[in-house]
């Protein structure tokens, strides 16, 4: 999502609120304290700077907890710092919002400490697919915000929205596609699943997934761009140099807002739901306000800010939520989504690479 928008470790929001008096409304068995502090990594950049202005000042004044904002850095490298400071029985963050693949590394290194469901009661409106569970049963990790990719255009080159996904194959958009450069960020396999071998069921047998990359490789001659820097392809797309291609349903959303001849279209298979959890370091010793951060997050209202305010989809079913039809599209759609095959992107991670960067990218 935005999340490589530049790291921005601005200065933490230690005090924000701490004094305030008015009781924890929804919260009654917290004990308000002002020496009561947890730490929080979300991503850097723009999700940072949203959650310092919009989301941290209010969990502070309902709970009296102060949040100390850390800005984490992207892809593994987080996962990497959790690990090794669990080793020497220390936490850079309490509570961390992590990206899919690193929740199962982090669940194979036993690194999550299990959540209680019982001090969670507001987890049990989170969407079943954002729910992180070990293999025993134990729960590793709730939903803390989900985002789609979709299918952009620009609406000068494509008056007409496309309407499935096969559009990236069209021969008549040769050299006009923008697609994300990584197979593990793409999630282009789990789109050529869905959208011509029946859904991600296909993905099971190696035999399957050659298959699919096969298929992908036929658009290969429609691709102008494989992009791993947002902007870049952000701006093309705008200026209609590459009219075509995935990007994030929100980001484009504000463009067009702004004025820009650009749209995001749910093709009929649906579009790739992306996931952030919170989950808790081992080595964490706030576990008791970990769970009050957690519990606060799932909640109706603060999901409904979060869509509002950050341009996340909400974690719950949009019923449980105030958002208007026009707020919860601007983020969101009622279609089923297709959800990666994150276990794949983790087990099979090093021949995947070797495929795409052969079949595909190379």
């Amino acid at each position: 999502m935005k999340i490589g928008a530049g790291l921005d470790r601005r200065a933490v929001l230690a005090g924000a609120g701490v004094a305030v008096a008015a009781a924890a409304v929804g919260f009654p068995s917290i004990v308000r304290a002002q020496s009561k502090s947890l730490k929080v990594g979300v991503y850097g950049g723009y999700f940072k700077e949203s959650f310092d202005k919009h989301v941290f000042p209010e969990f502070t004044k309902a709970t009296g907890i102060a949040v100390e904002a850390v800005a984490e850095p992207t892809g593994e490298a987080w996962l990497i710092q959790l690990e090794q400071a669990a080793r020497a029985k220390q936490a850079p963050a309490d509570v961390s919002m992590m990206s899919q693949v690193a929740m199962l590394r982090g669940m194979a290194a036993e690194l999550w400490a299990p959540l209680d469901p019982a001090k969670l009661p507001n987890a049990a409106k989170v969407k079943p697919a954002l729910i992180n569970k070990y293999p025993d049963g134990r729960l590793s990790g709730v939903g803390a915000v989900s985002w789609y990719i979709t299918l952009v255009t620009n609406t000068k080159t494509y008056p007409q929205a496309p309407e499935s996904w096969a559009a990236l194959w069209d021969p008549a958009n040769k050299d006009k596609l923008g697609l994300l450069a990584l197979v593990s960020n793409s999630f282009l396999l789990d789109v050529t699943a869905a959208t011509f071998f029946g859904g991600s069921k296909h993905l099971d047998s190696e035999q399957g997934q050659l298959e699919c990359f096969k298929k992908l490789a036929e658009l290969k001659s429609n691709v102008k761009l494989w992009y791993r820097d947002e902007a870049q392809f952000e701006a093309a797309l705008k200026s209609g140099e590459i009219p075509m291609g995935q990007y994030y349903h929100d980001v484009t959303g504000l463009a067009a807002a702004d004025g820009h001849p650009v749209r995001s279209t749910f093709p009929k298979e649906g579009g790739i739901l992306d996931s952030g959890s919170w989950a808790v370091s081992k080595a964490s010793k706030a576990g008791d306000l970990a769970h009050v951060f957690i519990d606060y997050m799932c909640q109706p209202q603060i999901q409904a800010l979060l869509s509002r305010k950050v341009g996340t989809s909400p974690t719950i079913d949009r019923s449980a939520t105030d958002l208007t039809d026009k707020e919860f599209a601007a983020v969101s759609s009622d279609l089923t989504p297709i959800v990666p095959r994150y276990d794949l992107y983790l087990s099979k991670a090093d021949w995947l690479n070797q495929k795409w960067t052969e079949m595909i990218v190379g």
